[in-house]
């Protein structure tokens, strides 16, 4: 594991956001879903592709928050352009759980 400082994390911006849509991403090479995500006034609504279908779906992810880079430039995946990276874990099979907050925190909080 390579070390690094504490402003080369600080660079990292991840921040919360509340899933606004969820749509269906056939397109997509693996199973995945279009999200949009309101990080609030200052930094708006992104967009993201997530390969998360496994563990869910429009029903449960509607209004739930979300942690996100919203940093990294914009990246095309097919014909969609992704412009934040939601994160999460790889469970046992390898399926992905994403990072949530345990109770309701404002838009656009950074994780510090």
């Amino acid at each position: 594991m390579t070390e690094i400082t504490f402003d080369d994390f600080m660079k990292v911006d991840i921040r919360v956001g509340t899933v606004i849509d969820v749509q269906d991403f056939p397109e997509a090479r693996k199973p995945a879903l279009k999200l949009i995500i309101d990080f609030g006034e200052e930094i708006g609504q992104k967009k993201t592709s997530a390969q998360i279908t496994q563990h869910y779906d429009a029903a449960n992810l509607m209004g739930k928050q979300v942690c996100a880079v919203v940093n990294f430039p914009p990246r095309q995946i097919g014909p969609f352009m992704s412009e934040v990276l939601t994160l999460g874990f790889h469970d046992e099979n390898d399926f992905v759980k994403l990072i949530m907050p345990d109770g309701s925190v404002p838009n656009g909080a950074r994780l510090s």
